[in-house]
């Protein structure tokens, strides 16, 4: 039996429970907020981390959700306190989020930390959030439950299903085409986001809270609920219920994120046509919790578990619908001979308990597993010459004929190189040329922006091309579609090879499930070997290595200075100006990259990252 905690064994009662002169402050200012000391003596002290704001879509209901949280603590015993916490909203900060989701993390650790709080309801959802607000929480190591924000409503046009993200990159590339005017793209402008709520396709948002529940941080079914359903509310006052439970019967992140319980969660995310961000994330959660996980265990899961969700990019149906056919619980269990039930979660119970009664509502939105929509996971890892230390694929929402595709290279240096040249009526390409972004990378954006969904040149899309093969150090929306391989590694602008390839020279990609693979002739002999090594050595983390207190930036190495003071050193001119790559051409653009090649390696094994020896130490070699 569980032993429960007592009163006096509450982390709150060190603040507020003694009769000593600093208690007494802290017991005189809540009663300045008109609490009397019945309202939290010998009860927990719930912190609600919100990260609701006035430009964050996705998180405009979670000021409404926090009084139902609230309501649940109180209901069953406990004193709430709601903290404001960084909210991320994808769709305006820039360059990325993703340079800001280590800083959420270590707010959301110190804000527990800091503060009279026994245990912790996470409310988030837009895609950075709910791996910030999770990583802060094992690192804190107290009772936490998660919120998700939960999908928006599906959007509608002239009668048409809109779906966030996919349907507007669908409808962008129709009116560069002139199939649509402005009337009609002002009306889809109007009708794509019809409430708050997160992206209503399978984003990154949609992809992490099922993630998050299938780990077994949230309550059964909450990752689907839309946002506007009235059992959002209900789902939100449960969680305080439960929360305060969870503190007084100690049940921590460190007692239900197992090894199997990240195995359940990367089955989960195959199953669902999950987002390629959540390569990133999830990596980052399970090292944070001390479990060993890297994208060679991505690649052994994804080649046994098919897609089942029919939800867009990779299928044609929306959050809103998956939720009527069941939502995760209803996947889950069509999927139960994969996973393991044994999990704990913070329902107290098992996935499998959690699962017991759950039943499919709609056949074409969940597929059975020997029905699937997809053979094979959602996720491709990848490596070869272009990419020594891996990259990631969704063949699923890629067009199968590029799953094997040889074609000319044309190279952008960056961004702006890449959105000038697309433009362009006079482009000489063709549908089966490969498109190669550089300088999109964690350290080369900066952050590791969302740019891998290259546009299609404007002539092909007047032409009806609507896919092509496309290559970049730069992640992707997981709301995008199409045959693009993303997060290349070592990134172009630290000298990865990716640095060396110019338009011009052929290439080849292959995806299947017996090889793949992407080809083109590299510089011979000792000049190419000491490149190679070169661009090689000094490639950065791209997540937190180890569970310490700090995190450390998405672009650095750790043991070193604080993140912040790294990222403004790393980015001044002078330091910028002698990084390989665009920014220092004396190296790359003297040799071409004649070819380049991307396998599939099943004993792929990321190296640890060494200092960049000077150029005469490397001439000896």
């Amino acid at each position: 039996m569980t032993t429960r905690k007592t009163p006096e064994d509450l982390r709150s009662y060190r603040w507020l429970g003694p009769d000593t002169l600093r208690a007494f402050g802290h017991r005189s200012r809540l009663k300045q907020f008109g609490y009397d000391r019945e309202d939290w003596a010998g009860k927990p002290v719930i912190g609600i981390l919100n990260t609701w704001s006035e430009i964050n879509p996705c998180h405009g209901h979670l000021r409404e959700r926090a009084e139902d949280i609230k309501r649940g603590v109180w209901q069953a015993g406990g004193f709430p306190i709601e903290l404001p916490a960084m909210s991320l909203a994808e769709p305006f900060v820039k360059p990325s989020t993703m340079l800001y989701r280590n800083f959420l993390a270590m707010e959301c650790e110190e804000l527990l930390r800091s503060h009279p709080l026994d245990g912790a309801v996470l409310m988030g959802g837009c895609d950075k959030t709910t791996p910030g607000l999770i990583m802060g929480a094992i690192s804190m190591g107290l009772p936490a439950i998660y919120v998700p924000a939960g999908p928006m409503l599906r959007g509608n046009w002239r009668g048409h299903t809109l779906g966030s993200g996919s349907d507007a990159w669908k409808y962008w590339d129709e009116k560069r085409a002139g199939t649509i005017g402005e009337q009609e793209w002002s009306e889809i402008e109007a009708g794509i986001a019809r409430s708050f709520g997160t992206c209503m396709v399978m984003g990154t948002a949609a992809t992490m809270m099922a993630i998050a529940e299938a780990l077994g941080l949230t309550l059964p079914g909450a990752s689907s609920i839309p946002a506007p359903d009235a059992n959002h509310p209900r789902m939100c006052a449960a969680a305080g219920r439960r929360i305060v439970e969870m503190v007084w019967e100690d049940l921590t992140p460190a007692k239900i994120l197992t090894p199997a319980a990240f195995d359940n969660a990367v089955r989960v995310h195959m199953a669902l046509g999950g987002s390629t961000n959540a390569i990133i994330h999830v990596i980052a959660m399970a090292r944070r919790a001390g479990v060993s996980l890297d994208m060679r265990r991505f690649d052994e899961i994804s080649r046994q578990v098919p897609v089942i969700a029919n939800v867009t990019p990779s299928g044609k149906y929306l959050m809103e619908d998956f939720f009527y056919a069941g939502g995760l619980r209803a996947l889950m269990a069509a999927m139960r001979e994969r996973l393991d039930l044994s999990c704990l979660t913070v329902s107290g119970g098992t996935i499998g308990e959690n699962i017991e009664d759950a039943a499919v509502y709609l056949p074409d939105v969940i597929h059975p597993l020997d029905a699937p929509l997809y053979a094979e996971g959602a996720t491709a890892v990848l490596t070869g010459n272009l990419a020594p230390r891996g990259c990631v694929m969704k063949p699923a929402a890629a067009e199968a004929r590029f799953l094997k595709h040889r074609g000319k290279a044309i190279a952008f240096e960056n961004y702006d190189h890449m959105a000038r040249e697309v433009e362009r009526d006079d482009l000489d390409v063709t549908p089966d040329h490969v498109l190669v972004l550089k300088n999109g990378g964690p350290k080369g954006g900066p952050g590791m922006p969302e740019w891998g969904m290259l546009p299609i040149p404007k002539k092909l899309v007047k032409a009806g091309t609507r896919d092509m093969v496309r290559i970049s150090d730069a992640r992707m929306s997981g709301t995008s579609y199409g045959a693009c391989i993303l997060h290349v590694a070592p990134e172009s602008f630290v000298g990865g090879p990716l640095a060396l390839v110019q338009t011009g020279p052929r290439a080849a990609f292959t995806c299947t499930s017996a090889t793949r693979s992407s080809r083109a002739a590299a510089p011979p002999g000792r000049r190419r070997r000491r490149i190679t090594r070169a661009a090689t050595a000094r490639c950065i983390q791209s997540i937190s290595g180890r569970p310490t207190k700090a995190a450390t930036s998405i672009f650095c190495r750790a043991r070193r200075r604080s993140p912040s003071r790294r990222f403004i050193s790393r980015h001044s001119w002078a330091e910028r100006s002698e990084e390989p790559g665009i920014h220092n051409h004396g190296r790359s653009r003297r040799i071409p990259m004649r070819a380049f090649c991307i396998v599939s390696d099943y004993g792929f094994r990321a190296p640890r990252c060494a200092r960049l020896r000077s150029d005469q130490e490397r001439d000896k070699r």
